[in-house]
């Protein structure tokens, strides 16, 4: 019973890691409109920090542009100011009520870094979802020297937490997959 409990906090780690990755991923810019790219840009208001997207409604109207409709107009050029300083490199044009951003084509060349950095961040969530799995076989080793689980009971929990990292690795390469498909598509 112990060994199901040790695979199970495993498991909600690993879950945990899977969504860390699908919200980074989310935030690379792949040449298409996405709300997500400016969500959490933080926005100077009434003298706190806030994300956009507890700020404004934001919508895309079609592939290459993403409108921000504030909730408040006065705050139209602080979070003007916010977009031009944050990394994206989207230039705003505000028309007094909304903010409009068009999303340029990504150039072969800037495609392929991008590719790069998307290999090199799902490179990272593959080892944090492995140390997940050493964590997972420390926790069922350290039980057994304990005598609270047998032999037996250690070695099943090797092979699940195993299949269990499998499971996950697969789905880290089907969003890779996926993410460069979006990234390379014209």
């Amino acid at each position: 019973m112990l060994t199901k409990e040790i695979l199970a906090q495993g498991e909600e780690l690993m879950k945990r890691t899977l969504d860390k990755m699908k919200a980074g991923l989310g935030s690379i810019r792949t040449g298409r409109a996405s709300v997500v790219l400016v969500e959490g840009i933080k926005v100077e208001s009434y003298g706190a920090l806030l994300p956009l997207n507890q700020m404004a409604n934001m919508g895309t109207p079609d592939a290459k542009t993403i409108e921000i409709r504030p909730w408040d107009i006065s705050q139209l050029v602080n979070i003007e100011k916010a977009i031009l300083k944050s990394d994206l490199g989207l230039t705003p044009a505000n028309d007094g009520k909304i903010i409009r951003l068009t999303v340029p084509s990504l150039t072969e060349d800037r495609r392929k870094d991008i590719i790069k950095g998307i290999h090199k961040l799902t490179e990272e969530f593959r080892v944090a979802i492995r140390n997940e799995r050493r964590q997972i076989l420390e926790n069922v080793k350290k039980a057994e020297k304990e005598k609270k689980v047998t032999e037996d009971e250690r070695k099943k929990a090797e092979l699940e937490s195993q299949k269990l990292t499998d499971v996950y690795m697969k789905k880290i390469d089907e969003l890779l997959a996926m993410k460069e498909k979006d990234v390379m598509e014209v």
